[in-house]
This record gives structure tokens, C-alpha cells and sequence, in this order.
């Protein structure tokens, strides 16, 4: 083969080299983009997944509080009735005691 078309092949192989290594360049900065689109799309979902989840933990925790304090309060409801009850049946009894003292302080006095 003549030396210009040797020259003339090996030019053609070198621009055809040149466009093969540019198309693969170009396809690596595409597939690099679309990976960091996917890279944060994920990261946006779990990031909102993640404030749910704590949306939804924060509900519950209160929720339960919320059912304990309830409970707490009704037991308090109940033995103060209880208390008052008892006070209330103990009203006569401790009246004649205070009477007797006062009999009894009155008549240390005279």
C-alpha cells in the first residue's frame, strides 16, 4: 500500500478513535449525572421517610402519654374519692374525740 494512503488510514483511524473515546466520554458524564439524580432522588424519599417515621413515633409516643396520664388521673380521682369517703365516715368519730378533749381540757381547767 502507498505510504499516503497508510498515512491517509492511520489519520482515519485516529479521528475515528478520537469520536469512539469523545461518544464514551460523553456517554460517562450522562450515566454520572443520572446516578447523581438517582443518588439524591433517593436521598430525598428516605430523608422524607425518615421525618414520617419520626411524625408517626412522636404520635404515638404522645398518644400513650397521653393515655397514661388519663389513667393516673383517674386512679387519683378514684383515691381521693376513696379518701374523702373514709373522712367523711370518720366525720362523727372524730367529733366526739375533739368533744371529749375539750370535756376533758375543761375539766383539768376547773
Amino acid at each position: 500500500m502507498p505510504r499516503p494512503q497508510v498515512l491517509e488510514r492511520v489519520k482515519s483511524a485516529e479521528e475515528e478513535a478520537d469520536q469512539i473515546v469523545a461518544e464514551a466520554d460523553k456517554d460517562r458524564d450522562e450515566r454520572i449525572a443520572e446516578a447523581r439524580e438517582r443518588a439524591e432522588a433517593v436521598r430525598t424519599e428516605a430523608e422524607q421517610e425518615a421525618r414520617d417515621l419520626r411524625e408517626r413515633r412522636l404520635e404515638e409516643a404522645r398518644d400513650e402519654i397521653d393515655a397514661e396520664c388519663e389513667a393516673v388521673l383517674e386512679d387519683g380521682d378514684g383515691e381521693r374519692e376513696a379518701l374523702a369517703e373514709r373522712a367523711r365516715d370518720r366525720v362523727d368519730e372524730v367529733t366526739d374525740h375533739v368533744v371529749e378533749l375539750f370535756q376533758e381540757d375543761v375539766h383539768a381547767q376547773t
